[in-house]
């Protein structure tokens, strides 16, 4: 059976494209929005989803902007394109380029990408360079050679990233009949906050919501620029998603955080690793570590009791754990091995009536 209309297609009129952008997909958006029973006991907020965006075709948030960038890269007669990444920008970068059948070259920070994403782009056959330095160190490269004309730069600066990404809100709207009260995202280049926040804003302008959501961002402490006011030269956190030292969308994420009354917070490395392991084991929803920030932040705020008159959440989780999978296998410790036979399986877990849900 044929699927559901592409992206471009689907909200071509919010999108600034035309008859002769070519209507390139993947089978991006559309993601679910996942009841979160376990979060809404714990939090003692009434109704809590979680937007599922590591269900995209490359694993992450970044095909529904990047769909609409390489679209119109070929629209414009582009030959090749290029990007700085810390993985999932890599990855949706490189299938697109290869959809659409034109090159893709990589600049990656030396050592701090996640193997999942790194295999993605290889396997896509993106020519990859890491250099070395921070994911901002390799941004200032690609701006460079983007701007002598050797590629389309498509990192979130391009502003036509934004445009496939606002569409994530407009699907939250659609499902829910309304925004919510809150959103809760990470940040880490600040794209996607901003992203959102202008699809909110053009929802209600379009009719699909009557109200704004209040946008609550999340950094890792140790990569948290906007939360302290300032670059920082060496990010360090285990989230390599969200390990930038000064955002590209600074501007539009403070824009989201103070238009909407809401706030850009930062969450500790064991924060994020303790919201991994409840949305895998008590929501059965399995995120790589940056997507984990906007749990660790709702549940922060939630202890500090900085939830008053928040009825409905959105968390929005924007990569699949497959993403990291040294970071998952840590969970697992030690692996029994035994004879294949009942007994043996038995007494290596206790008695099979010792079963209890896994808890975080």
């Amino acid at each position: 059976m044929p699927g559901a209309p592409c992206l471009i297609d689907r909200y071509a009129a919010y999108l600034p494209v035309s008859e002769r952008t070519p209507r390139l997909t993947l089978g991006e958006g559309g993601t679910p929005l996942v009841r979160a029973r376990s979060l809404e006991r714990e939090t003692g907020v009434p109704e809590i989803w979680l937007k599922v965006e590591g269900a995209n075709p490359t694993g992450s948030f970044k095909d529904r902007g990047m769909v609409v960038a390489v679209a119109k890269a070929l629209e414009g007669g582009a030959r090749a394109v290029l990007c700085a990444s810390t993985g999932n920008t890599a990855a949706s970068a490189a299938a697109y380029a290869a959809r659409a059948q034109i090159p893709c070259t990589v600049v990656l920070p030396a050592g701090q990408v996640a193997l999942g994403k790194l295999v993605q782009a290889v396997a896509f056959g993106a020519r990859i360079v890491s250099v070395r330095g921070p994911f901002d160190a390799a941004l200032a490269v690609v701006k460079e050679l983007a701007a002598a004309g050797e590629a389309t730069l498509v990192n979130s600066v391009n502003p036509l990233r934004l445009e496939g990404q606002k569409t994530a809100a407009f699907e939250v709207c659609e499902a829910l009949g309304d925004a919510p009260d809150a959103l809760f995202i990470p940040v880490g280049n600040a794209g996607n906050i901003t992203a959102y926040w202008k699809g909110f804003v053009e929802a209600t302008g379009a009719g699909m919501a009557r109200r704004r959501p209040r946008m609550f961002g999340y950094q890792a402490e140790g990569a948290a620029p906007l939360v302290s006011g300032r670059p920082i030269a060496e990010p360090e956190t285990l989230a390599t998603a969200i390990r930038i030292g000064n955002p590209a969308s600074w501007k539009g994420a403070v824009a989201a955080r103070d238009e909407s009354g809401g706030a850009i917070e930062a969450v500790s490395d064991d924060e994020i690793l303790a919201a991994y392991r409840f949305a895998a084991r008590c929501e059965g929803v399995f995120v790589e570590p940056a997507s984990a920030a906007a749990i660790a932040g709702l549940r922060k705020r939630a202890k500090a009791g900085g939830l008053e008159g928040v009825r409905q959440v959105v968390c929005v989780l924007t990569g699949n754990g497959l993403k990291d999978p040294d970071r998952a296998r840590t969970l697992a410790g030690e692996i029994d091995e035994v004879d294949a036979s009942a007994d043996a399986v038995r007494r290596a877990i206790g008695g099979m009536g010792g079963h209890r849900p896994p808890n975080a």
